[in-house]
């Protein structure tokens, strides 16, 4: 079995693989302050709830936005789980072939989710890569499946928390859709502003990205916590995939140990 794991800025991502596609996957918040031994605790509970032995882990791999916890996970796995794993960084092999000014300067997450939509999604037309994380990113894969840029906007959570951190009596809300965009209280307002804001937002930037390639065939792919909230309230996305990050890992960890078999 494998075990993939994605450091995000607001979640650490986990999932196991077997020779039969996923196991399991779960999801903890990411704690600077957290030791490889928590760390390690946490996924040792969650192996043995799923009935996996930690002797079942074979290999390893993890990309992360995180770099001062880079060292804690990839500590924990080689104590827990006796795992030297792969590293989504310049050198590992990914196969993506990017047209961006500084290749190094394109987030391992990005990097993974690209590699991971051309592998499933990729039919010869451009793709947009859309995760609703911590930021909201748009990465463009044009009709050679090449990487020829993209777009990072505020985050849906992080938006919310400003609003609400800046202002003295506006309450934290629930990330959902009201009934209508004309809202009648202040939680609805807040609601209507979040979503439907960000919705006009994704719909504005797929619009100017289909006239600069100057194409009207194109798939859009939306991943992060958010994507399904969005996705509901707009057309111009075509697949909500959860685990397009972690199977894009899975991916590259098989490219990797193929090529080092």
């Amino acid at each position: 079995m494998i075990i993939c794991i994605d450091i995000g800025n607001t979640n650490v991502k986990y999932a196991v693989y077997s020779d039969e596609g996923l196991k399991f996957s779960f999801r903890v918040a990411t704690d600077l302050k957290r030791t490889s031994d928590e760390y390690g605790a946490t996924l040792s509970a969650m192996l043995s709830t799923n009935g996996v032995q930690k002797g079942e882990i074979t290999g390893g791999i993890f990309s992360s936005v995180v770099p001062s916890l880079d060292y804690t996970i990839e500590h924990m796995l080689k104590v827990y789980l006796g795992v030297k794993p792969y590293k989504i960084e310049p050198g590992l092999k990914t196969g993506l072939k990017m047209r961006a000014d500084n290749a190094r300067e394109v987030g391992a997450d990005r990097i993974v989710n690209n590699v991971s939509a051309i592998k499933k999604y990729f039919k010869g037309a451009p793709l947009v890569v859309i995760d609703f994380g911590t930021a909201t990113t748009f990465n463009i894969i044009n009709d050679k499946g090449e990487f020829i840029g993209g777009v990072i906007a505020p985050g849906i959570r992080g938006s919310l928390d400003s609003l609400v951190s800046g202002t003295a009596k506006l309450p934290r809300v629930e990330i959902e859709a009201p009934k209508s965009v004309i809202a009648t209280n202040t939680v609805t307002n807040m609601q209507a502003g979040i979503v439907f804001g960000f919705v006009g937002l994704v719909e504005y930037i797929v619009k100017r990205i289909k006239k600069e390639l100057g194409t009207v065939e194109l798939t859009t792919v939306a991943t992060g916590g958010f994507s399904e909230t969005i996705a509901r309230e707009t057309r111009c996305i075509d697949v909500i995939d959860k685990l397009l990050t972690l199977d894009g890992l899975k991916y590259l960890y098989d490219l990797n140990a193929a090529e080092q078999a």
